[in-house]
This record gives structure tokens, C-alpha cells and sequence, in this order.
């Protein structure tokens, strides 16, 4: 259900195909936030001997709204550039790699980080920052994690920390249960093309991603540039979501055999909640979401007012789901938790409303702490500190938007509704399998290595 392939033309620009994002208070350093970026899918970690890598070509972007009207009052920019260092052979490495800068490494990537702030001119913070090379495996790139993923973390301008490279992907999902006539492994024998029930596949397991993961002072990003203590304030709440774009022409240059931007950029992908181009919004509409503002959304709140999802789970699942089935309001809770934030009122002492204006943004209240004992389930669980409160990397977001769908959040707005049994405890039954996540800033997980790694059973 995360935006893996959410649309089909960027389906086809994997380098520009935003897959994840996440932005949490930091919850060992909680006088920041951390926001992580995405991009690439579907890694497998053996693809060489041109490994995955950022587009130098692409222009990739995080932002942040803070005054309400869903325009980006902070932008970090990231470009990235790609050395070879030998011309004449076809190797990514030739002998071990033993430190960032190893000059067995053969092609390099670097990046700058560029802050814009609404109003004022472009902010360069760093140049010439190292990517680490991928994980190749044990022999290229021995001990990947002490070698090369505290290397790649740059301490730059005030008091910002940022990281850009191959990550193991921390997403889990059964995605090929889920896109089979949209079944959950667990409640198939339910369906309407019944199966005996069995726990999920992690569709995503051993498999890599690129991360640009920035991490930043709250006052950084917060609209008075303060240190928000008071949840219920307006001013306590932010929007988040990224961007890749291109530039409009591309011209092949037989000089450099390959394609050359020129023009303006203009955004290909968006990226905001782990749910909505992909599922909410109709195919036939999702390359043009992509391309367009959040502020422009408003256009696609009927897809959420009344998805075609919750239509869909009472056909699939005959009788498990009766009381949605005879729903026939706007969904008003689908509404507040994807498109303007929970409004004071619905959760006791919580908010992240962000004003009227329509919006997929990932929500977060700078003025709720982490949480001691976080809770995969997050804000329905009780865990404030959780999705959809902006976005952790433990939060099990296919559970919490599978319940809300499926009626579970519907009382928040509506006490007259009685929610059916099983919205209560719809998963897709996966678990975390990946990788293990670090404690640290980047956070996600070392990527999975390529003779390490060990592809999934023969196809049936």
C-alpha cells in the first residue's frame, strides 16, 4: 500500500519514483525532527554491475508547510553529481572497499543540500557531500555498516544532519497478496475466491531503496521558529511531503550517450500519506497527481469522501463487512485524516489539523514527544507520537489505513456508527521482517547485501 508503483508513468522512472516518506520527532535527539525521503523501489541488491543509484538529473525535494495554506515555507533540495574514476573498465569497484573514499570505488556519487525558504533566496548549506557506495557484498564492501554508513553521515549547517544512499527498504506489506483481487492472506478463507487462511509475505524483504534523510533543529521547521510545547496550538503542526522532478525538455546528446535536461524543472512524482495516489486516487488520474500541488487536492476529495476501497471490501469479503456496506455518508473521518488533519475535539488533548485547504500531507504535531513505548498502531492505539501523527518507520500503516477504510475511525465523527467486528482487526499479516532499523540517525536499515542475499522461491 506504500507508493512503490503508484502510477504508471513513473512506474517507469524508477530514479525519480518517490516510495516512502516519513517524518518523526527524533526520538534521540527530541529537539529535532527527522524527515526521510525514498526513492527507487524494488532494489534487489545483486543488480550489477550498474548498481542503483540517485539521478543526477532529477531534483529532489522535501518540504514543509507551516502556516496553514499548504505551501512550502521550507524546501531542502538535494542534486547529486557521478564521478568514474577509470575509463576503461566495466567494473562499480576494482578490489574491496574499505572506506568511503576508497579509490577502488569506480563510480562515486556526491550531493549538495540547498534550503529555501519562503520568500528569501535559496540557502546552500553543504557541497561535494559522499554518498556511500551500495552493499555489494562481502568481499567488495566488508563490514557495510561500520564502514560506510557513519561515513555517510554529514553534520552540516545549523545543526542539521543529513545522509543520502542505499538503505535497506523498512516498509513491510504483502503486496502480492494485496494486489491479488485485494486479499489478506490472513482473512482469505472470507473471500470471495476463498483460500484457507495463512500469514502474510513481506513482499519488500531483503529488498533495497535510495533514503535522502535529513535531520533538523524543530525550530528549523516550525512557524514561529520555536520549540512548540503546547499540542493543541495551530502553530504546533506541520505538513510534510516530497517531490522528484525534471527538467521539461530532454534532448539525447550523442556526445555524452544519454540524455540531457534543459528547461525548467517540473515535478513527476509526489509523495505525502503511504496511501493516496496508490489507492485513493483512480488510475486514470494518477500521473496527473503527480505532478500537481497538494494545494491543488481538493479536486480528489471525493476519491476519499467515498473510496472505492471500502466499496470494494464488503464485495470481496461477503458478509464480514455489513455495517460499511450500508454506510452511505461522506466519510468524514477518511477526510480529516488525509486531507486537513485531525481537528481539536476528535482526539482527547491531540491535533494535526492543518487549516480547510485539501491536502495529502504526512501531519505532524512538533509538540508531541516520542513515545517511550511506541506502538505500531499508533494514534488509534493510543501512541500520539504515531501515524497518522506524521510518520515513524516501525508504524504498521497497512493495519492503521486497513481499519480506517474499513470503518474502524468512523465513530470519531459519526458516534451513531457501529463499526463491523473485523474492522478492528484487519492487517495484512505481515510482519517486520527487513532488515533491523538503527537507533541512530539515518534510522533505516543497512541495505541488504548482494552475495548475501538469497531471491525468493521458484515461481509457481
Amino acid at each position: 500500500m506504500s507508493s512503490h508503483r503508484e502510477a504508471p508513468e513513473i512506474s517507469k522512472d524508477p530514479v525519480a519514483d518517490n516510495t516512502d516518506v516519513y517524518a518523526f520527532v527524533s526520538p534521540d535527539k527530541p529537539h529535532t525532527v527527522t524527515l526521510i525521503a525514498n526513492f527507487i523501489p524494488f532494489q534487489s541488491p545483486q543488480g550489477g554491475p550498474n548498481f542503483y543509484e540517485f539521478g543526477d538529473d532529477v531534483l529532489y525535494e522535501i518540504h514543509v508547510s507551516n502556516r496553514g495554506d499548504v505551501r512550502a515555507d521550507v524546501t531542502y533540495q538535494f542534486r547529486f553529481t557521478t564521478k568514474v574514476r577509470h575509463a576503461d573498465t566495466f567494473l562499480y569497484n576494482t578490489g574491496p572497499l574499505t572506506s568511503i573514499d576508497d579509490p577502488n570505488w569506480n563510480r562515486p556519487q556526491f550531493y549538495s543540500v540547498t534550503r529555501v525558504a519562503r520568500g528569501k533566496e535559496p540557502r546552500h548549506l553543504a557541497t561535494d557531500l559522499a554518498c556511500p557506495p551500495v552493499n555489494i557484498g562481502t568481499r567488495s564492501t566488508p563490514h557495510y555498516g561500520a564502514t560506510f554508513t557513519h561515513a555517510a553521515v554529514h553534520p552540516i549547517q545549523g545543526g542539521r544532519t543529513v545522509f543520502a544512499g542505499q538503505r535497506g527498504d523498512a516498509f513491510y506489506v504483502d503486496l502480492g497478496s494485496v494486489f491479488d483481487l485485494g486479499a489478506l492472506r490472513p482473512f482469505q478463507n472470507l473471500h470471495l475466491i476463498p483460500l484457507p487462511s495463512a500469514a502474510g509475505v513481506n513482499g519488500l524483504q531483503g529488498l533495497n531503496v535510495h533514503t535522502i534523510a535529513i535531520q533538523v533543529p524543530i525550530s528549523d521547521l516550525s512557524r514561529n521558529g520555536d520549540l512548540p510545547t503546547d499540542p493543541m496550538k495551530a502553530s504546533s503542526v506541520i505538513g510534510v511531503w516530497a517531490t522528484a522532478s525534471r527538467q521539461k525538455a530532454r534532448m539525447w546528446d550523442p556526445g555524452q550517450g544519454r540524455p540531457v535536461g534543459h528547461g525548467p524543472y517540473g515535478q513527476v512524482s509526489r509523495l505525502g500519506n503511504p496511501l493516496f495516489n496508490e489507492v485513493i486516487v483512480p488510475m486514470a488520474h494518477k500521473d496527473r497527481w503527480n505532478a500537481l500541488p497538494p494545494n491543488e487536492d481538493r479536486q480528489f476529495a471525493k476519491y476519499v469522501a467515498r473510496p472505492e476501497l471500502a466499496r470494494l471490501l464488503p464485495a470481496l469479503y461477503p458478509g464480514v463487512f455489513p455495517h460499511l456496506a450500508a454506510y452511505t455518508k461522506s466519510r468524514a473521518d477518511l477526510l480529516a485524516i488525509l486531507l486537513t488533519g485531525i481537528p481539536a475535539g476528535v482526539v482527547p488533548g491531540f491535533q494535526n489539523y492543518t487549516g480547510a485547504t485539501q491536502a495529502d500531507l504526512l501531519r505532524l504535531n512538533l509538540a508531541v514527544r516520542p513515545s517511550a513505548h511506541p506502538k505500531p498502531i499508533g494514534l488509534i492505539a493510543g501512541d500520539p507520537a504515531g501515524f497518522p501523527n506524521g510518520r515513524r518507520l516501525l508504524d504498521n500503516v497497512v493495519a492503521i489505513e486497513l481499519r480506517a477504510v474499513a470503518g474502524a475511525t468512523i465513530p470519531l465523527v459519526d458516534p451513531s456508527f457501529r463499526p463491523d467486528k473485523a474492522a478492528a482487526l484487519l492487517e495484512d499479516g505481515t510482519t517486520n521482517t527487513n532488515l533491523a532499523l538503527l537507533r541512530t540517525f539515518p534510522y533505516m536499515p543497512d541495505p541488504a547485501g548482494g552475495f548475501q542475499s538469497k531471491p525468493g522461491t521458484p515461481a509457481a
